[in-house]
């Protein structure tokens, strides 16, 4: 199946969205580098169709802060341990958090925390699947594909205060890490 590219501007900078004729298959920010997938994203069709102009216009709607939760349908490649962790993310609703250990325990797998942190390393479709959520157990940011920079421009936009790369001031966390 022939794949599309969509470049939009952004907060963070450039995002490349990748789609077939019906799902979102990946979504690069910056300078990023395609992760996880078994889908070849540089064989890409020239032109554009419905889901690349559903999937930038609800990414610009969600920079600009009229947009909580993505409807654009995704397609992700990766084992069924991975599919777990990012059907377990597009749970996490916007300005919410997560901890590594919450995804594991949420998944039914208490002890995998580095496991799911390698999985949602491997998110082909960041922000629509929503892996920048997920922090550390101690309220700090910890990796993300775009760089921290990005994630903390992500979750500053949904409300949170970071300082020193610490989450502060949220409802769930702020009292532990004030």
């Amino acid at each position: 199946m022939p794949l599309y590219l969509k470049r939009i501007l952004s907060k963070i900078g450039e995002i490349r969205i990748y789609a077939d004729d019906t799902n979102v298959v990946g979504l690069l920010m910056a300078n990023e580098v395609h992760k996880g997938s078994d889908q070849e994203l540089c064989f890409v069709k020239s032109g554009q169709n419905e889901i690349l102009i559903q999937a930038a216009e609800e990414l610009k709607s969600f920079f600009s802060g009229n947009l909580q939760e993505f409807s654009v349908p995704v397609r992700v490649s990766g084992t069924n341990f991975q599919k777990a962790v990012w059907k377990t993310l597009r749970t996490v609703e916007y300005g919410q958090l997560q901890t590594y250990a919450d995804v594991a325990r949420a998944i039914g797998n208490p002890m995998a925390v580095r496991a799911v942190g390698r999985a949602i390393g491997s998110n082909p479709v960041p922000i629509i699947i929503p892996c920048h959520r997920v922090i550390g157990s101690d309220a700090s940011l910890t990796g993300f594909g775009g760089g921290l920079a990005t994630k903390q421009v992500l979750l500053e936009m949904e409300g949170h205060t970071i300082i020193n790369l610490k989450i502060r001031n949220n409802n769930r966390l702020s009292r532990q890490y004030q």
